[in-house]
């Protein structure tokens, strides 16, 4: 069965970083469309980034576009969302999504993922 295991995450300041990661583990098959999602409190469960296996089609919300970047690593079974310039909205447990990767992945669409990593809490304080 494939696992997804987020690391990172935590306090921050307003206006500074901080580093998400996501390895994938187990039976995993061909190459995978990676994605994270957040969810503040009393909100829905929201996409933040995504990125495809070979890292050509990325994918970013609105909210996050010019802070945020996602990157694969070098065995492309990894995702990292690197945070920028956070603002307090940006304060949610944050979700790591995959699914074997298709051209007709929909990025933004939590019912596109078969795999979720377990949440990590980021919290931004003015």
């Amino acid at each position: 069965q494939v696992q997804l295991i987020e690391t990172g995450g935590g306090l921050v300041q307003a206006g500074g970083s901080t580093r998400l990661s996501c390895a994938l583990s187990g039976r995993t098959f061909g190459s995978y469309y990676m994605s994270w999602f957040r969810q503040a409190p009393g909100k829905e469960r929201v996409f933040v980034a995504g990125i495809s296996w070979n890292g050509r089609r990325i994918s970013y919300a609105d909210a996050v576009r010019g802070r945020f970047a996602i990157s694969r690593d070098s065995a492309k079974d990894a995702a990292t969302l690197q945070m920028n310039s956070l603002k307090v909205e940006d304060t949610a447990v944050y979700y790591c999504a995959a699914v074997v990767d298709t051209m007709a992945v929909v990025s933004d669409s939590e019912h596109s993922y078969d795999y979720w990593g377990q949440g990590t809490q980021v919290t931004v304080s003015s």
